[in-house]
């Protein structure tokens, strides 16, 4: 099974429902099929750099 990849626009996305609607990190993951503790992970991740959060990588 491979992991799910998913784009930067769509975490950005999910990390503004709870940062900025005040959807709860359960409610975003269950609509958003993303386990809660990857969501936790972006909401740290965009706190802890928010000028340039998510960069892209390439292989």
């Amino acid at each position: 099974m491979q992991r799910r990849k998913f784009s930067r626009e769509f975490k950005l996305e999910a990390v503004r429902m709870v940062r900025d609607r005040g959807v709860t990190i359960a409610q975003a993951s269950r609509d958003l099929d993303v386990h809660a503790n990857v969501l936790r992970k972006w909401v740290r991740e965009l706190a802890a750099d928010p000028g340039h959060p998510f960069p892209v990588t390439v292989r």
